[in-house]
């Protein structure tokens, strides 16, 4: 599959990247939540240093993509027992 050449600005830098062009949407979707939450970092908190709040950013990145995964985890363990207790249900059923 062929290369896309793109850049993308994150914090007033410019990235030069090459990606497959499946990946470019959503490549440029992310540098803009990470401007939008540096803005909002910068404007929501006494924060000078541009490596404080990309950390900051990271943080949050991270600690969601966390949580969807314990969330995810949670909720995959529920439709299990749920599917446990039918699979009962089903077999008693059938026993019958």
């Amino acid at each position: 599959m062929t290369s896309l050449k793109i850049k993308i600005s994150i914090a007033d830098r410019v990235y030069p990247l090459t990606v497959d062009p499946a990946q470019e949407e959503g490549l440029r979707s992310a540098s803009k939540k990470i401007d939008a939450m540096i803005k909002q970092f910068e404007e929501n908190y006494a924060v000078r240093d541009k490596q404080d709040v990309l950390a900051m950013c990271a943080l949050q990145f991270a600690a969601q993509a966390e949580q969807k995964k314990i969330t995810n985890s949670a909720e995959t363990e529920d439709a299990l027992e749920r599917l446990k207790k039918m699979d009962e249900k089903l077999s008693d059923i059938l026993k019958k």
